[in-house]
């Protein structure tokens, strides 16, 4: 008799201890709650993406100013050497002057044209 009793309750506790976990299951895995968990996931990625292009430019604007520094570039005209106020004197070309690849090479090769 006790042996029944034993088997009749871990029966029952299990049904439950089952039916707990398969209806938090279907209530994580239902389209509200995973639109929900996406949504967190998006916002958390966003903010991480938002703080490394910060340190990104963070980091340029140091690499910036250190590059400016080595280079004299910040300096006054007359503190610059002769070889960097000629490099920054030098005539730029205009970008009409430059020409790209396609418009060098405007003639196109068609197979169809072969037949």
């Amino acid at each position: 008799m006790f042996r029944r009793l034993f088997w009749f309750f871990s029966g029952a506790a299990a049904g439950v201890w089952a039916t707990t976990k398969v209806n938090r299951a279907v209530r994580r895995l239902s389209p509200d709650s995973l639109a929900a968990t996406a949504a967190d996931k998006a916002l958390e990625t966003g903010a991480r993406l938002r703080l490394f292009a910060q340190d990104v430019r963070a980091g340029m604007t140091e690499r910036e100013i250190e590059l400016k520094d080595a280079l004299g570039l910040e300096a006054a005209a007359g503190d610059l050497p002769e070889q960097h106020r000629a490099a920054l004197d030098a005539p730029r070309p205009r970008p009409q002057q430059l020409k790209t690849y396609k418009q060098s090479h405007k003639q196109s090769y068609n197979r169809k044209d072969d037949h």
